[in-house]
């Protein structure tokens, strides 16, 4: 925001130097980022922040030199005359859209003269960056950059039937703004209309049918308030940034529209002629209320780490136009209608702190930093990176959102796709995710992409899943995707749940899942903790998976954090050899590995120390509508070396259950 000495000293007069001037801003929170001579005149660019909306105006700034300083802020007086017609006679406005435009006011000037604009207006234009375009416009633009709020002339005899509409645009629906722009609106852009169509962007740009010309005799001055996100969204997808898309987008003070209004009337009636008809036309659905807010003592000198007297603190923020009112350990406020980004208690304890100085902030030559133990969720954290960078997994930070595309793959209910925003940053990818698995399969096809194969990431993050509430329930979760299969996927949960609890019973349970060919429950001591499985067709096609098949798992971390395991107990080295036995089975093809495992179970044989799965075929020597399972049985004895002969005996045990309970046979071929 570039401010002219000479026009800040109109509204208030500090006797100071321009380098002082600075460097009060500065310490208030308003950064000089540099400084320029034009003449007798010195102009400071300092760094606004996007809450300060107020401030993108000379007197905003003047305000808060005023309140630095202890000097008097001097407004200009507005006197108008009027003319005997009135104003309703000429327009009327219609706002269909009270969420968007929660005020608009229309004035009607007769009799101006467009032409030259006189030397001193355009002398303080120039030196801030704004070219002259004549003395109406330059009235508007001058108008805007005193009081920060941005008014738009239209000249209205163009103004079909003096009504103004404040609408969505239709689909398709086109206009030709006044820098010569070619604009396709969209339904979520508001535009100013007559029974024609639209005539203006709202608070971004007028159009060029309806703009002030050299012919222009009677002028309609708007002066309104737009929902920021809208007239973000229209100025971006528009790719049409102005000086008054700027304002609007960071909020403009709704209470002040009618003084704003009455001064820029003034200004072009002074360098225009003219005379303005009596009264205002005013739309204002919805009345804003001041808020109050209110703030302890106690809790500003806690936050802050030293003491302010209550007296000083009132001083401040009287200083600040926020009529403070102290009882005992509390100052009520009430927020002046400018300042828009304060609501909470911690924002009145930044007005303080800025204006008493951060540079007057006491310091210690010494600072004490007391350790603390590392908390449960971070010790958690820990525990499950530790394991998951063991089976060559790494870690990856996602954004929170995605885009509904993805979030259609991985929900049950089409229609639940989740809490969305509404910014237009985030247009394509607005919803919170529900699960990790769509942002890290889109990793992980970026990795392939770039020739990373045999890629394995995780992440630990909150999901939001819908709650039948206004707000999702959120959760944090833990998950990890790989190019490789089940097998795998079954192999790293283990290794995270025993990281936990190490005698931890752990079983997967087949599921169907809308984004799995092939899909498990996670069932960790008989509650389900989580999902695993291998993508289905429609993901693959999605992420364009050509050459693998992912699979993937999804926990609840906070479920692996309530796991409380005994302690480990370390044991040697067995001292007798173990023996393994293949068994390859034939069964049908709806029996799963569960249901195996479960059937070499019901031979309980203390000798047998773990069964593990090998490999599943199908083809050659395999009837049709069965598989052939290899599964690899590993014996051994604490206190002596077992026997061939008596393995033997365990394994026809084993045999005999999966006859009987799977209808197994043993493959021979």
């Amino acid at each position: 925001m570039k401010i002219s000495i000479n026009w800040l000293n109109d509204y208030v007069q500090t006797g100071l130097d321009f380098e002082q001037i600075g460097q009060i801003l500065s310490d208030s929170g308003f950064c000089l980022e540099d400084v320029e001579q034009f003449g007798d005149d010195t102009v400071l660019d300092i760094e606004v922040t996007s809450n300060r909306g107020d401030c993108l105006g000379h007197i905003g700034v003047a305000r808060e030199l005023a309140a630095a300083t202890g000097c008097e802020l001097k407004l200009p007086s507005v006197e108008v005359a009027v003319s005997d017609k009135s104003a309703d006679s000429f327009v009327s406005v219609e706002i269909s859209e009270p969420e968007l435009c929660h005020r608009y006011t229309g004035r009607i000037i007769e009799g101006v003269k467009v032409g030259d604009t006189p030397g001193w207006m355009k002398k303080r234009l120039e030196v801030i960056g704004v070219r002259s375009v004549n003395n109406v416009v330059d009235a508007t633009n001058y108008a805007m950059l005193e009081s920060g709020q941005p008014p738009h002339a239209f000249d209205y005899e163009k103004i079909t039937a003096g009504k103004i509409i404040v609408r969505k645009a239709k689909d398709g629906e086109k206009i030709v703004s006044i820098d010569g722009s070619k604009c396709d609106l969209t339904e979520n852009m508001l535009v100013i209309a007559d029974s024609r169509g639209a005539v203006a962007i709202a608070g971004v740009m007028g159009g060029l049918e309806t703009e002030v010309s050299d012919s222009t005799t009677t002028v309609l001055l708007e002066d309104a308030h737009f929902d920021p996100v809208t007239v973000r969204i229209a100025s971006r997808g528009l790719s049409l940034p102005s000086e008054a898309s700027f304002r609007f987008e960071r909020t403009v003070d709704t209470e002040m529209i009618e003084w704003a209004s009455n001064r820029a009337a003034q200004l072009i009636v002074e360098v225009a002629g003219g005379k303005v008809a009596k009264g205002m036309v005013d739309a204002y659905p919805t009345k804003l209320k001041r808020p109050q807010v209110t703030m302890r003592i106690s809790r500003m000198n806690k936050l802050l780490g030293f003491e302010i007297s209550p007296d000083k603190v009132v001083d401040i923020l009287a200083k600040l136009s926020f009529a403070p009112k102290l009882e005992g350990d509390v100052v009520t406020c009430k927020v002046p209608s400018w300042r828009s980004d304060i609501y909470r208690e911690v924002d009145l304890i930044e007005e303080v702190a800025r204006l008493y100085g951060f540079n007057n902030i006491p310091t210690e030559d010494k600072i004490e930093i007391k350790v603390t133990a590392t908390d449960a969720r971070q010790k958690a954290v820990l525990t499950a990176g530790a394991a998951l960078n063991s089976c060559g997994y790494y870690e990856t930070i996602n954004i929170t959102f995605t885009d509904s595309s993805i979030a259609e793959l991985f929900v049950e209910d089409k229609t639940k796709l989740g809490l969305g925003v509404k910014d237009v940053s985030r247009k394509n990818a607005n919803l919170l995710r529900q699960t990790l698995l769509g942002s890290l399969f889109t990793v992980l096809k970026t990795n392939h992409n770039a020739k990373n194969t045999d890629c394995r990431m995780y992440e630990i993050a909150d999901t939001f899943v819908p709650s039948g509430k206004k707000l999702p329930m959120e959760r944090a979760k833990l998950a990890f995707v790989c190019d490789s299969d089940l097998r795998d996927i079954r192999g790293v949960v283990e290794a995270v749940v025993k990281g936990f609890d190490h005698h931890a019973k752990i079983e997967f349970v087949p599921a169907e899942f809308v984004w799995a060919k092939a899909g498990a429950n996670v069932v960790v001591d008989g509650e389900v903790i989580g999902v695993a499985g291998v993508v289905n067709d429609a993901v693959k096609d999605k992420f364009d998976f050509k050459e693998i098949t992912p699979a993937g798992a999804e926990l609840d971390f906070e479920s692996l954090m309530q796991l409380q395991g005994e302690v480990v107990k370390i044991q040697p080295i067995p001292r007798f050899p173990a023996i393994e036995r293949d068994l390859s089975i034939i069964t049908e093809e709806d029996v799963s590995w569960v249901d195996i495992v479960s059937a070499v179970n019901k031979r309980p044989c203390d000798k047998l120390e773990c069964v593990r799965f090998v490999e599943i075929y199908r083809g050659k020597g395999v009837p049709s509508g069965k598989k052939s399972v290899t599964l690899s049985l590993c014996f051994r004895d604490e206190d002596g070396t077992l026997t061939h002969e008596v393995v033997d005996g365990f394994e026809a045990d084993i045999t005999r259950s999966l006859e009987k309970a799977v209808k197994a046979v043993l493959r021979t071929a």
